[in-house]
């Protein structure tokens, strides 16, 4: 949870969301009540300052609130972990202000500089002298030694918290080591987080069912007797794939020892051999789709079995749901139940029939009224001016994830170009490969495939990268190229090249004699090293933030 208090008053809480975009929740952590709503402005930075932590159910009050669930004849909730996130999303703050959340804050971020403290545990004294509630067990080690020893300690004591936890976090204690140290693309240089042993429990494997994925990978699930770990009940887990059954010859009616892997997801570890008895038999693995019953494959070098058919309704509507997601089109008011409706009705075959969708409808469909259809038809306008990347991974192609989307929408910079470029010719973006290109091609070569994307063409969906408009780039980067190499510590490589494509510039994915400049961050390698036998100006990130801020 982000805080972001101006002038002392609590204006703004925000969710981590996806580490890009989250929710706004302000409303519902106004009523936490351990949180200060105003602080005296002359506390600090003249009282505009950020606030981090994690906002979570204590044990005995989750314990407690489920008591009153089952006596209301209602189901009890699954987990804390999950409870709190759903809590804060909640539309009636009324019903939030009756839950018993608290939240432990860890970090603290002035907006004018200098104006706070030097270290972390500095910072965590400063937050408790504000009133905000800070974890009492911190503890600032002089050695690594003192730090084994007390993630030992936590490791026996962490059953006696009224909260639940799974590990300690370690950070460098100075802002300017932490600085000096930066950032990899995905986590922090400064900060690690060592778990605990997990703990594992047994149970009986009741069943295996199969399900089928958006992009044909059909895997099985384990479905369990129900048992208690680390604070959940788990009745389902994870067996990946065919190979994995055959690995650990797990059978129905096994006992099984179970974990949760990151201490989320359940995970067969172990079957009890032992205690199988005299008539059990070898799981048989389905050479037929659960769903459509179409005959499985499976491609050479790969684990996964496959179901070639791509009208199968399990693809169609995983599809969609993909198409709708929040980091591809992101439609307001598509989500799962919704898209179940519309296949059960009739209303759509594939995502591009979304367009295709009245008001009348939407609002015929069992719990939608005429305002949610309102509201889902102005989503799917919204969306059809994303930007082309997140159209590209909106498709749904195999191995086609988000970076791969965004190197291609960068290297062809429009869809039409990008569907009838050639294997050899997407192979060549750097960072794509041949096995992601002939996917791509592939796609695009199906006819139903085709008529798909025809249909976003009538909708109106732009298909084109967007360019700035005339005299709105900057001169220093208007038609120029750059291609970033090795690691950035001061944002991730999308972020710099979404700086230059807003700046009229284009982000290339390899080096030629038509690169303007190289950014080269840690590591970088054979990039950096053309870029200077063709005598491509190379920049450090702190060069290319100058030039971006100059």
């Amino acid at each position: 949870m982000s805080l972001i208090y101006r002038g002392g008053t609590l204006d703004q809480a925000i969710t981590r969301g996806d580490g890009t975009q989250g929710d706004e929740v302000t409303n519902n952590v106004r009523t936490i009540r351990s949180l200060p709503l105003r602080i005296p402005p002359d506390k600090l930075s003249g009282g505009n300052f950020e606030v981090r932590g994690e906002v979570y159910y204590p044990r005995a009050e989750f314990d407690a609130l489920n008591e009153e669930r089952l006596a209301e004849g209602l189901e009890p909730y699954a987990n804390p972990r999950n409870s709190a996130a759903g809590t804060l999303k909640r539309q009636d703050t009324r019903i939030v202000a009756r839950m018993p959340l608290r939240m432990f804050c860890y970090y603290l971020d002035p907006f004018e500089a200098g104006q706070g403290p030097s270290t972390h545990s500095e910072a965590l004294d400063v937050l408790g002298a504000m009133r905000f509630p800070v974890n009492p067990n911190r503890r600032r080690c002089g050695s690594i030694e003192e730090v084994i020893a007390y993630w030992q300690e936590w490791g026996t004591r962490k059953n006696d918290l009224p909260y639940e936890i799974d590990g300690v976090v370690v950070k460098v204690d100075s802002f300017e080591q932490q600085e000096r140290l930066g950032a990899t693309a995905k986590s922090p240089r400064w900060a690690i987080a060592f778990k605990f042993a997990t703990e594992q429990a047994e149970t009986l494997l009741e069943d295996i069912q199969w399900q089928v994925g958006r992009t044909g990978a059909v895997t099985p699930v384990a479905y369990l007797k129900p048992v208690l770990l680390l604070g959940t009940t788990v009745s389902r887990a994870t067996l990946h794939n065919a190979d994995e059954i055959e690995r650990l010859d797990v059978r129905i009616g096994d006992a099984v020892l179970i974990e949760k892997g990151g201490e989320i997801i359940p995970k067969i570890v172990k079957v009890q051999t032992d205690k199988r008895g005299p008539d059990s038999q070898a799981y048989a693995v389905p050479t037929q789709c659960p769903v459509c019953r179409t005959a499985l494959i499976r491609p050479e070098g790969e684990v996964s079995l496959i179901c070639p058919n791509t009208l199968c309704p399990a693809q169609v509507a995983g599809n969609i749901r993909h198409f709708a997601s929040r980091r591809a089109m992101d439609v307001e008011g598509l989500g799962e139940k919704v898209v179940e409706l519309l296949l059960a009705e009739k209303l759509v075959a594939d995502y591009g029939d979304l367009f295709s969708l009245t008001v009348e409808d939407v609002a015929g469909l069992e719990r939608m009224g005429r305002k949610s259809a309102e509201n889902l038809l102005a989503g799917l306008e919204k969306s059809k001016t994303r930007p082309l990347h997140r159209l590209i991974f909106a498709l749904g192609i195999r191995y086609v994830g988000e970076g791969a989307a965004r190197l291609l929408a960068e290297a062809f910079g429009s869809l039409d170009a990008l569907a009838g470029a050639t294997v050899t010719q997407m192979a060549e973006v750097d960072g794509v490969g041949e096995k992601t290109a002939e996917s791509v091609f592939g796609f695009f070569q199906a006819a139903k495939n085709r008529e798909v994307v025809e249909k976003l063409r009538r909708a109106g969906v732009v298909f084109e990268a967007e360019k700035p408009a005339a005299g709105e780039g900057d001169p220093r980067f208007a038609g120029k190229t750059f291609v970033f190499t090795g690691t950035l510590t001061k944002m991730t490589r999308g972020e710099a090249q979404e700086m230059v494509l807003s700046r009229g510039g284009k982000a290339a994915g390899s080096v030629s004699k038509k690169t303007d400049y190289v950014v080269a961050g840690d590591s970088a390698g054979s990039k950096l090293e053309k870029a200077r036998k063709l005598g491509v100006t190379v920049l450090t990130e702190d060069e290319f933030l100058e030039m971006i801020n100059r």
